[in-house]
C-alpha cells in the first residue's frame, strides 16, 4: 500500500462562543486558554490539518485533491468531505435554531447541502435538557408574533437528556442544546444556521446577536414533535461490540467497544471517522499498512483505499465513536442481519430515519 494512504490524524478548529466554557480543554484535551469560552472542537472538517506521516499540513480538503477517490471512495472528490463532527461545551443554552434541506439550500443559499444532524450525548448535568421540536401543532403566523413578542419559549418541546443518548435532528426541527451538556455532533457540511430566539442575551459587542427569522419561518417544521432518544442497534463482530446510533442517508453513527485483540472494522470502501473516547487507540490501516496511536478524545480519518481497518485497544475499555460519510445503508442492516439481529429488529431501528 502506498505510504501516503493511511490513517489520518487530525488538528481540530476550537471556536469561542458566549455559551462555552472549559470542558474541551480541561476534559477532552484541546488547545486553548480554559479562561476561554470555548463552545466547539471541529474534529473532522474539510479544512483540518493532518498531524502525521508523509502528508503532515495538508488539510484534508488537499488530500481530496490528491487522492481522490482513493480518499473518498464512491463520494465525489470536487467536494468538501461531505461530514463535519464536533464535541460541543453547552455551558449555557445555545440559541434556538433550525437547518434548512439541501432543496432550500440550493435555490435560495447557492449551497450544496442544507444540514441535518445528530447529537450523541457525552456528559451533561443531572437536570439538563434539550429542545428539540415543537411541544403542539404551531403556525408559521404564531411563530413568527412569538419571535415578536419574545414568548417563543413557551412552544417549544423541552427533553431531559443522559449520557449515552443520541437525538437526530433532520433540517426543518427547531432545537437548542441546554446548558450543562457536553455533547458529540455529526452534520451535513454546511455552516447554514438560521436562529430564532436567543434567550435575550447580548454578543461580545454588547448587542443582541442577528437573527434570520424570515428564512427560519420558510424551513421550519411546524408539526408537533415526539421524537427522544433513539433506539440503537449493537452487535457483536469480529472482535468488536458494535452499537449502532444513527443511519440516515447522510452519514451514520455508531459506538464501538474493542473486545478481542485481533479487531477488524470493514470500511465498505468508504473514509471513515473515528473519535477515540477513554482509551487510546492504535488504528492500523490494512495488514501491511502504517499504523497511527490516537489519544483520548483525537480523531482519525481513515482512506477509503483501506478496505479493513485494525483496532488495537489501548485501555479498558476502549471505545470509539465511527462515523461513515454517505453510508450504504443496505450493506449495515445486513452487517447486523448477519451477525444476529432480526430483520425486524432492524428494520425498527432503520425506520427512525425514514
Amino acid at each position: 500500500m502506498s505510504d501516503r494512504l493511511y490513517p489520518y490524524l487530525l488538528d481540530p478548529k476550537e471556536t469561542t462562543a458566549i455559551w462555552g466554557g472549559d470542558a474541551l480543554v480541561r476534559r477532552y484535551h484541546k488547545h486553548g486558554d480554559p479562561a476561554e469560552p470555548l463552545g466547539e472542537s471541529w474534529e473532522c472538517w474539510d479544512e483540518n490539518r493532518v498531524l502525521n506521516g508523509v502528508l503532515t499540513g495538508r488539510t484534508l480538503g488537499d488530500l481530496r485533491t490528491e487522492l481522490g477517490g482513493e480518499l473518498t471512495g464512491s463520494i465525489d472528490s470536487s467536494r468538501p468531505f461531505p461530514v463535519l463532527t464536533k464535541i460541543i461545551d453547552a455551558h449555557a443554552a445555545l440559541s434556538v435554531q433550525v437547518h434548512p434541506d439541501d432543496v432550500y439550500a440550493q435555490r435560495v443559499e447557492h449551497q450544496p447541502n442544507g444540514k441535518t444532524e445528530c447529537w450523541y450525548v457525552l456528559d451533561c448535568e443531572p437536570d439538563a435538557e434539550l429542545v428539540l421540536g415543537w411541544a403542539r401543532d404551531t403556525s408559521r403566523e404564531e411563530v413568527a408574533r412569538r419571535v415578536a413578542d419574545g414568548t417563543l419559549a413557551e412552544i417549544v418541546r423541552r427533553v431531559p437528556v443522559s449520557a449515552g443518548g443520541t437525538y437526530y435532528l433532520p433540517s426543518g426541527t427547531v432545537h437548542a442544546i441546554g446548558a450543562g451538556i457536553q455533547l458529540f455532533e455529526t452534520q451535513q457540511t454546511s455552516d447554514l444556521t438560521y436562529r430564532l430566539f436567543d434567550w435575550n442575551r447580548v454578543g461580545a459587542d454588547g448587542k443582541p446577536r442577528e437573527l434570520h427569522v424570515a428564512k427560519a419561518l420558510d424551513v421550519l417544521d411546524y408539526r408537533a414533535a415526539a421524537a427522544g432518544a433513539l433506539r440503537s442497534l449493537a452487535f457483536e463482530q469480529r472482535g468488536l461490540y458494535r452499537t449502532l446510533l444513527v443511519a440516515d442517508r447522510n452519514f451514520a453513527v455508531e459506538r464501538v467497544e474493542v473486545v478481542g485483540v485481533d479487531a477488524v472494522f470493514e470500511t465498505g470502501g468508504l473514509p471513515l471517522a473515528i473519535t477515540t473516547l477513554g482509551a487510546h487507540l492504535r488504528v492500523d490501516a490494512g495488514p501491511d499498512g502504517e499504523s497511527t496511536v490516537v489519544e483520548p478524545w483525537q480523531t482519525v480519518v481513515t482512506p477509503a483505499a483501506c478496505e479493513r481497518i485494525g483496532l488495537i485497544p489501548g485501555g479498558e475499555p476502549t471505545a470509539a465513536l465511527v462515523v461513515h460519510p454517505q453510508p450504504n445503508l443496505a450493506a449495515l442492516r445486513q452487517r447486523a442481519v448477519d451477525a444476529g439481529r432480526t430483520a425486524a429488529e432492524a428494520d425498527e431501528f432503520f425506520a427512525q430515519f425514514d
